[in-house]
């Protein structure tokens, strides 16, 4: 089964905070968890992908790159969004459905939004999707703490459905690329 990584807006701003907002919930740990789940990606041949927000840092400069942190392979693939959802108008859809990719492992930022949508959407649009429980981070609301945003959604969107494909969360620590779906059909 062909397979890709999916990381969302893991950008340098949207990370590290800038003026107006402060920086993701445990970013060191997020960073490091993107690191460890890109290496399994590659040991698994699975496509690595990352999405970047356009609405981050303006589209342009250091900002709105990936951070400098994460290790991203040469043979990533890039795709831009004006919207919060990862499919709408960027090729994304395009792009897995002509590598015949079936299994999608996500993970970035921000949990309750770009997060949750692409879930949500890729499982619409026929994927199994794996969600890494401490691969994705907020810096929270108005009403809620980033622990509880993150907790909330690493519930809801376990076992999420749309008929013949879900999602499901898993730790980074376990064999992400070798998905369990099945086990629950």
């Amino acid at each position: 089964m062909k397979q890709a990584l999916v990381v969302i807006d893991a950008q340098q701003e949207l990370i590290e905070g800038n003026q107006d907002e402060q920086a993701v919930y445990q970013k060191n740990e997020l960073l490091e968890t993107i690191n460890a789940v890109i290496q399994k990606a590659a040991e698994a041949q699975a496509h690595i992908i990352f999405v970047r927000d356009q609405d981050v840092a303006g589209g342009e400069g250091e900002g709105f790159q990936v951070h400098p942190a994460i290790q991203v392979p040469t043979t990533a693939v890039f795709f831009d969004k004006l919207a919060t959802n990862a499919f709408y108008k960027t090729g994304l859809l395009d792009y897995l459905q002509t590598h015949d990719i079936k299994h999608l492992v996500m993970m970035g930022c921000k949990t309750e939004h770009c997060v949750d949508t692409a879930v949500k959407t890729a499982t619409v649009h026929g994927f199994d999707v794996t969600l890494v429980a401490e691969g994705h981070s907020t810096n929270g609301s108005d009403c809620l703490s980033p622990e509880v945003i993150i907790a909330h959604h690493n519930d809801i969107l376990h076992g999420h459905y749309n008929v013949d494909h879900f999602s499901l969360v898993r730790n980074a620590d376990e064999a992400l690329f070798k998905p369990t779906h099945n086990n629950y059909r």
